[in-house]
């Protein structure tokens, strides 16, 4: 039942999600977009060391959209692009296959978001951050950041 997925804890989740704030001068924005449910999620990354240095983010998502933006947005600084990359690929296994929740104390949270696997449907908009995320981090290497 769809009801189900929506815990207390991903409620809370849902309602820590940072205020909205875009950065000024990112070295990339990507926005993502589910046709389903008209959830969208735009995401500013600069990097520096390796690793995230700044995050901007908006959200104007479902509950389960704003509980993984959430999470990440939370987790990000610090995090390198293989392993977001990682994250983003583990994310994908755990709500479209058989895979487990993403490993790391960073990520514990994301476990969470494991029943939406039965809910095809909602796979979009959970994962709406992870894709914008690894888009900001595709056009930063290829501008050679």
């Amino acid at each position: 039942m769809l009801s189900e997925l929506y815990t207390n804890d991903l409620l809370d989740a849902a309602a820590a999600i940072p205020p909205a704030r875009r950065l000024e001068n990112p070295q990339a924005s990507a926005t993502k977009v589910s046709r389903v449910c008209g959830s969208e999620v735009t995401v500013d990354l600069s990097l520096e060391n390796g690793a995230v240095s700044q995050i901007g983010m908006e959200a104007r998502a479902c509950a389960l959209g704003q509980a993984s933006a959430s999470i990440l947005a939370r987790n990000i600084i610090g995090v390198t692009p293989d392993e977001l990359y990682a994250l983003r690929d583990q994310m994908r296994a755990m709500l479209k296959g058989d895979g487990k929740p993403p490993i790391g104390e960073r990520w514990l949270d994301l476990a969470m978001l494991q029943p939406i696997r039965d809910y095809p449907q909602r796979h979009t908009s959970t994962l709406l951050v992870f894709e914008a995320v690894c888009d900001c981090l595709d056009q930063i290497a290829k501008a050679g950041g």
